[in-house]
C-alpha cells in the first residue's frame, strides 16, 4: 500500500487518529497516537519522534531521541477504539536516518534481505501456531513478605466440586483432557469465534480454531502463513486482538508458556519453508517425508544451533517450566515425520509440494517474533550453507515416541537447555551464524544477553512459595 493509499484510507473511513506502533526487545508493542489532521505525506518520510531511553533495552538517556518510520504495508483499522483509528507498524531509526540496530523489526527485514542475496531463495514463509489460555480470574503478587499467583476458569478440572450461584453445571475439562471436545465441554467456542471474526475483518486469513489439550481454557487459532516480517506483524495483530476480545468478554488471555503446574503448557510451533519465486525448495517426492536435501540441511542448521537459538525462541524463565518431559513438550533435539515428541516435526498429512515444510515445535510466545523468526532463518541458512546433514549428526529421524525409549537410547539424544541461563550461555558461545549479512550485531547480542540475564536473576533471588512447603519446618 502506497502512502497515498493510506491517506485515502484515512479520508474514506473518516479516520480520526493514526496510531504509530513499534516493538521492544521483549516483543511488547508501544504506540504514539496522532490526530489524523496532523498526518500527511511528510509523516511517512520524517517519522514520529519518541524517547528511546524509556524503553527497556533500547538506549541510554544521553542518546534517547529516536524516530518511528511508518511501514504503510502494515496498516489496519483498529477494531476496538471508540474513535476511528488506523494502526501502522513502524521501523525505528536514529535521528540521522540510520536503521537502529536494536530494532527487532529491522532485524527481521535484514534477515529477508540476507536470504535474497544468499542465492538460496527469494522468500521464507513462516506460520506460527501460538497457543494461549483464556482465564476468568488472574491474581498475583510478589513482595518482600508475600508471593503468590492464583488463576481460575469456570471450565477448569479443579472446579468439579465448587459451589456456584445457581449450582455447578458440571462439564469441566480434566487435566490433559481438553483437546477438541464439543460444547458444552468446550465452553469457549463463541469467544474464539469472535476473535476469528475480528481477525478476518482486520486482514488476517484464519484457517481454524479449537480448544487445546490443557484444562482451564487453553486455545489455539491458526492464521495463514506469510513472509517473515509480515508474519511477525500478523502475530502482533493476532495477540492484540485476542487480548482485547478477552477483555471485552470479561476474561483475560495469556500467552505465558506455563501458567499451570501439572498440565500442558502453551507453545508456538513455527512452520517454515523457502521458495524461489513460485517454486517450493523444500519438496522432493519420494525422499524421507518428501523433503529435499536443502530442507534437510535447513533442519541440520536449526538443530545444530538449537541451544543458542532457544535463548531467542524461548526467552523467559517460565519457558523452561514448559520444556520438561511428559507434557507433549518438544525437549528432544531430533527430527521426525509426524512425531510430536521431536523438536522438529515434518507434517505429512494432506501436504502438497507448496505446503511441504518443517515445523520447529520448541518455541513459545514469549519470543519476540521478529527476532526469533530471523534467528530461525539464519540457523537454517547456515545449515544449507555448510550442508549440515541431520542424519549424520545424529539428530534422527526418530519415528517413534521418544518418551518410550530406554534410558540407554535416550542418552544418544541431545536435549534443550534446562534454564534460561544455560540457553544464554549457549548463545554467547555460538552467535556467529546470527551476524551473517549484518542481520544481528554483536552489540545487539551482548545487550540482549545482559537484558535477559537480569530477568533470570530477578526470578532466582526471590523466595518461591513452594520453598515454604519444602523447608519451613526444617
Amino acid at each position: 500500500m502506497s502512502v497515498q493509499n493510506v491517506l485515502s484510507t484515512i479520508k474514506e473511513n473518516n479516520i480520526m487518529f493514526v496510531d504509530f506502533r513499534f516493538v521492544d526487545l521483549s516483543g511488547h508493542a508501544h504506540h504514539i497516537t496522532l490526530p489524523s489532521t496532523e498526518v500527511d505525506a511528510d509523516t511517512f518520510v520524517n517519522g514520529v519522534a519518541f524517547d528511546g531511553s524509556s524503553i527497556p533495552g533500547f538506549r541510554g538517556i544521553e542518546e534517547s531521541d529516536m524516530v518511528m518510520i511508518p511501514d504503510t504495508e502494515s496498516s489496519f483499522i483498529d477494531p476496538f477504539t471508540d474513535h476511528p483509528t488506523l494502526n501502522i507498524m513502524c521501523n525505528i531509526h536514529t535521528p540521522d536516518g540510520q536503521r537502529y540496530e536494536r530494532d527487532p523489526r529491522s532485524i527481521a527485514q535484514k534477515a529477508e534481505e540476507y536470504l535474497q542475496t544468499s542465492g538460496v531463495g527469494t522468500a521464507a514463509f513462516f506460520a506460527p501456531e501460538s497457543e494461549f489460555f483464556i482465564f476468568d480470574d488472574v491474581r498475583y503478587e510478589s513482595k518482600m513478605n508475600t508471593s503468590f499467583y492464583s488463576v481460575d476458569s469456570a471450565e477448569a478440572g479443579w472446579n468439579t466440586g465448587r459451589k456456584e450461584e445457581g449450582g455447578n453445571l458440571g462439564y469441566k475439562i480434566p487435566v490433559k483432557g481438553g483437546y477438541v471436545p464439543v460444547a458444552p465441554v468446550d465452553s469457549q467456542q463463541d469467544i474464539r469465534s469472535e476473535m476469528v471474526r475480528i481477525m478476518q475483518e482486520s486482514g488476517l486469513r484464519v484457517e481454524r480454531h479449537h480448544h487445546e489439550v490443557a484444562t482451564a481454557g487453553q486455545a489455539e487459532i491458526n492464521f495463514r502463513f506469510d513472509t517473515l516480517t509480515k508474519t511477525a506483524d500478523n502475530l502482533m495483530k493476532y495477540k492484540y486482538i485476542i487480548n482485547n476480545v478477552a477483555r471485552q468478554w470479561g476474561k483475560v488471555a495469556t500467552f505465558m508458556p506455563k501458567p499451570l503446574f501439572g498440565d500442558n503448557g502453551s507453545g508456538m510451533h513455527v512452520h517454515q519453508s523457502i521458495f524461489n519465486g513460485d517454486s517450493p525448495l523444500f519438496y522432493e517426492k519420494g525422499a524421507y517425508a518428501n523433503l529435499s536435501p536443502m530442507a534437510m540441511h535447513y533442519i541440520g542448521g536449526i538443530l545444530h544451533h538449537a541451544p543458542a537459538l532457544i535463548a531467542l525462541t524461548n526467552p523467559s524463565t517460565n519457558s523452561f517450566k514448559r520444556l520438561v518431559p511428559g507434557y507433549e513438550a518438544p525437549v528432544n533435539l531430533v527430527f521426525s515425520k509426524g512425531n510430536r515428541s521431536a523438536a522438529i516435526r515434518i507434517p505429512v498429512a494432506a501436504v502438497t509440494p507448496k505446503g511441504c515444510r518443517i515445523e520447529f515445535r520448541t518455541p513459545d510466545s514469549t519470543a519476540n517474533p521478529y527476532i526469533s523468526f530471523a534467528a530461525m532463518l539464519l540457523a537454517g541458512l547456515d545449515g544449507i550453507k555448510r550442508k549440515l546433514d541431520p542424519v549424520a549428526l545424529g539428530y534422527g529421524p526418530y519415528d517413534k515416541n521418544i518418551y518410550d525409549l530406554s534410558d540407554e537410547e535416550k542418552k544418544e539424544i541431545r536435549s534443550v537447555p534446562g534454564t534460561l541461563d544455560e540457553a544464554l550461555d549457549a548463545l554467547e558461545a555460538d552467535y556467529e551464524f546470527l551476524t551473517e549479512g549484518g542481520v544481528f550485531s554483536k552489540d545487539f547480542i551482548d545487550n540482549y544477553v545482559q537484558f535477559k540475564r537480569a530477568e533470570a536473576k530477578a526470578v532466582a533471588i526471590r523466595v518461591h512459595p513452594h520453598e515454604y512447603s519444602l523447608y519451613f519446618d526444617c
